[in-house]
């Protein structure tokens, strides 16, 4: 593993001595990687905002239903009859 490394900065060596690397050049990197990153953001909170309200109304739905069966359990039924 450590002749790898080796190799790869001796690959390396010969293109870093040619070129520096300028604060435009690591300005430009930084931008390029903030604007993937923040459209992959967009498109997942859209994606996780739509899955939320979809839960959302789901678990509403459950507990209603779940509610108005125990009420029909519990309700008592009195019965009036005239003699």
């Amino acid at each position: 593993m450590a002749d790898l490394e080796k190799e790869d900065l001796a690959e390396r060596e010969p293109m870093m001595a040619h070129h520096r690397i300028t604060r435009d050049d690591l300005e430009s990197r930084f931008r390029q990687l903030q604007e993937d990153v923040q459209g992959r953001v967009d498109d997942k909170k859209s994606t996780l905002v739509t899955v939320g309200v979809v839960g959302g109304v789901l678990l509403l739905l459950i507990f209603f239903f779940l509610g108005s069966r125990q009420g029909k359990k519990k309700t008592t039924l009195v019965e009036i009859r005239r003699v």
